[in-house]
């Protein structure tokens, strides 16, 4: 009798807990599989919303959970100043439960930054301010949660109002609850907290090239990721 021998009869023998290790096994490799599907295809939707906003590079501070690691806003001041930097917009992105929906995006942007310049209006308007208590509905966040204009909408604690929505140009974007930088941070108590830094550069730095890399910017090692634009010849 040979050891596999003795292995596949005491598995014959106990049907039910063999049969139950198998469900354990096959649930366990399903969920590492969905998790990490979950993971790409939210850092695909990501790059796709940085080209949408007009985005060459985003500063985070990347962890291990679907969104970047929260920092303090004063680490945009550092960058401002650098060569080639046009323009930057602070952002602080969640992935919560909103309402009904178990899993949804919320965009805070900061006030008159570049990443609301790419939002087209579908229905109603624009916040009025930086805090007018007050969101934008991507057209399918919006499907989603079964809002139109003027519906309230609760977020955490905090009941707001649905005053447009509108299309992104991206999937992420048009999934997306969008609210400002202020009224997000207030919500959940992290003032002066972002976890992206979106960044314009200048045509010359654009035409420099593509890179990746890793520079630490603030509290840990913060990820500079830039796509190249193609410029016209």
């Amino acid at each position: 009798m040979t050891f596999f021998t003795v292995v596949l009869r005491g598995l014959l023998r106990r049907r039910l807990r063999t049969a139950l290790t198998l469900a354990g096994i096959s649930i366990g490799i399903a969920a590492v599989v969905a998790l990490v599907g979950m993971s790409r295809g939210f850092e695909k939707g990501w790059q796709v919303g940085l080209k949408a906003r007009g985005t060459d590079i985003v500063v985070t501070n990347r962890g291990g959970s679907l969104t970047p690691k929260p920092f303090d806003a004063s680490v945009r001041d550092r960058i401002a100043h650098l060569p080639h930097i046009a323009t930057t917009c602070n952002l602080l992105v969640e992935v919560t439960s909103v309402e009904d929906s178990d899993l949804m995006i919320l965009s805070a942007r900061e006030w008159g930054g570049f990443s609301w310049s790419n939002l087209e209006l579908v229905s109603g308007r624009m916040p009025r301010d930086a805090v007018e208590e007050a969101v934008v509905l991507g057209q399918t966040a919006a499907e989603v949660l079964k809002k139109k204009v003027g519906d309230p909408i609760q977020i955490e604690t905090k009941e707001l109002k649905v005053v447009g929505i509108v299309k992104g140009g991206a999937l992420v974007e048009d999934g997306s609850v969008i609210l400002s930088l202020p009224l997000l941070q207030g919500i959940i108590g992290a003032p002066n907290q972002i976890n992206a830094i979106d960044i314009r550069v200048t045509p010359l730095a654009t035409n420099q090239g593509t890179y990746s890399t890793d520079r630490t910017t603030g509290p840990g090692s913060s990820r500079c990721d830039r796509e190249r634009t193609p410029q016209p010849q």
